[in-house]
């Protein structure tokens, strides 16, 4: 596989760093128009890099950096269906659980554009069921609360999407989500909830993720003595049984293990393996999300995905926002060596944006090996972190504008709130975007000492006061929070992260990473529980943590 550090456009971005004086106060300056300039729209995005390291010999770099990679046919590559994941042999085709369903495309000799609609329609007319109150509990009482059981992908998509399209949400039903194989997390989401209104959705494609089944089983357990404790089940097997079929689905493939648990392999909505699943939102994983908002806004948030995937595949690299966002990524991690990056939402709802990016980032891209299996060549990924404004600036804002290491920002907003209210006759939305312009007004620019010192500052604090600015970062903006808008934001950072992937050589659609630790994990518990020959097989310091543990459990 090439090496990426070998390309002219890397011996060229070297050697513009290694000159490279960031002036952003000089750059404005001399160019009044370096803000329209640097914007540029995809969708309903209005996205502003001119707060970004970047100047026109930079850009002209990273887009002959795409080229060199061959990121355009990498790209038509994966929206063909090609098996670009080489490490599965699979296929990547996140992009076609948004397509429309007058689109065709054959992979493997299956047009999975029909496959994707005949699923959603299917989820859509159970959604429906729910929402309208015609599926029914064992009481003959509708829903009330969807509990949703899943880890990784097959949680942090939907929880995120969830909170983030709440003002869309059905009044009278309300979801939650249980991930953590932490016994509090079942206990506290279904501690105040009533067994005859409640249905879980159990979200494992093979139906044999530890965390999930053993999060459902003891939700099985919980719903089938509180049902016994109100007296609406008699306790004999067949009330059981006719009380899971009533109160559990199943987002899965594998119907036979379903069927085990008790579901009625009827209500089992699959996915298939093109599917990863930090990109499984948009397909039947994003079940609880249809039942919250419905088929409309269901079909409206994958809408803008799809809107973003054709703007990644038809525009030039000079203008197509995800593929800039992404080399800009690869300039900070490989020339400014840049270990994190911040995402940064002045929105409230998408409080939880940050912990998504997470996984669809760093279990993306932080890879040690090519995808030839040859070691990597560049620093690969990066710490993707933040939370929503002004809370971070209470708390780790200080870190990015004084600290010593360049953490790379993304700010978003939207322009009119869901929930517009005054205080004593302030917008307190506008008072709130005050804050998302001035902090990147405050990176980019920062404060001169001599600036300090016309505040009147004492000579002796004067340094601790400088803000040295250039601190890159994008504002990105969109008219509201519609669920077309958060499909959109989704897809940018896919196409981000895959845009990165592409240069560094990296497989960005496997996760070995996360495997050892499953594995060791199965292998500890019987020493956990009292195996004498287990606890002999591990190391001195885990087997001293499990003794302290069994001396020490209550």
């Amino acid at each position: 596989m090439s090496d990426v550090t070998k390309t002219d456009a890397w011996g060229t971005l070297t050697r513009l760093k290694e000159n490279f004086t960031p002036d952003l106060r000089g750059w404005f300056e001399a160019d009044p128009n370096r803000a329209k300039a640097w914007t540029r729209a995809a969708g309903d995005l209005h996205v502003d890099l001119s707060k970004n390291l970047i100047d026109d010999e930079v850009l002209d770099a990273l887009v002959a950096l795409a080229d060199e990679v061959d990121l355009a046919g990498k790209r038509d590559a994966m929206l063909s269906g090609v098996h670009i994941n080489n490490t599965e042999d699979r296929a990547v085709l996140h992009t076609a659980l948004r397509r429309p369903s007058t689109d065709q495309l054959t992979v493997d000799g299956q047009d999975v554009v029909a496959d994707v609609h005949a699923t959603l329609e299917k989820v859509y007319a159970w959604a429906d069921k729910v929402r309208s109150g015609e599926w029914k509990g064992v009481t003959g009482q509708p829903i009330k609360t969807v509990v949703n059981i899943g880890i990784g992908g097959s949680d942090l998509g939907p929880v995120m999407v969830y909170e983030a399209l709440k003002a869309y949400k059905q009044d009278g039903l309300e979801c939650r989500f249980v991930s953590n194989i932490d016994p509090s997390d079942v206990y506290e989401k279904t501690v105040d909830l009533d067994p005859t209104t409640t249905l879980f959705i159990v979200a494992s494609k093979t139906f044999t993720t530890l965390e999930t089944i053993t999060n459902a089983n003891m939700a099985r357990t919980w719903l089938l003595e509180g049902l016994e404790k109100a007296g609406a089940i008699d306790g004999s097997d067949s009330s059981r049984t006719d009380a899971i079929a009533k109160h559990f689905v199943a987002v899965s493939t594998a119907l036979d293990k379903v069927a085990d648990f008790g579901i009625d392999p009827a209500n089992a909505f699959g996915f298939w393996d093109w599917v990863g699943g930090r990109y499984s939102v948009d397909s039947a994983v994003g079940t609880p999300i249809v039942v919250a908002i419905g088929r409309e806004n269901f079909e409206d948030f994958l809408a803008g995905f799809h809107a973003i995937d054709t703007h990644f595949a038809e525009t030039p690299w000079r203008d197509n926002v995800p593929a800039l966002m992404g080399l800009l990524n690869v300039w900070y991690v490989n020339f400014f060596k840049a270990q994190s990056h911040a995402v940064l939402p002045y929105a409230q709802y998408l409080h939880r944006f940050a912990a998504y990016l997470q996984q669809l980032t760093m279990e993306s891209n932080g890879k040690g090996v090519k995808a030839d299996g040859t070691p990597v060549t560049t620093e690969t990924g990066e710490v993707f972190w933040g939370e929503p404004g002004t809370n971070g600036q209470h708390a780790f804002y200080q870190l990015i504008h004084q600290g010593t290491q360049l953490i790379p920002a993304d700010f978003i907003a939207v322009a009119t709130p869901h929930r517009a209210l005054t205080d004593g006759g302030q917008d307190v939305h506008e008072l709130f975007l005050a804050n998302f312009f001035a902090q990147t007004k405050a990176l980019a620019f920062g404060k001169t000492a001599d600036e300090v010192r016309a505040d009147g500052v004492a000579e002796e604090l004067v340094t601790a006061k400088v803000f040295k600015g250039n601190r890159p970062t994008t504002s990105i903006m969109a008219p509201s929070l519609t669920p077309s808008v958060v499909g959109q934001l989704i897809a940018l950072y896919e196409h981000i992260t895959f845009t990165q992937g592409v240069v560094w050589g990296i497989n960005s659609f496997d996760q070995w990473g996360v495997e050892l630790g499953k594995v060791l994990a199965k292998q500890i518990t019987p020493a956990i529980g009292g195996d004498a020959e287990a606890l002999e097989a591990q190391d001195p310091s885990t087997k001293a943590l499990i003794e302290y543990y069994r001396a020490n459990r209550a």
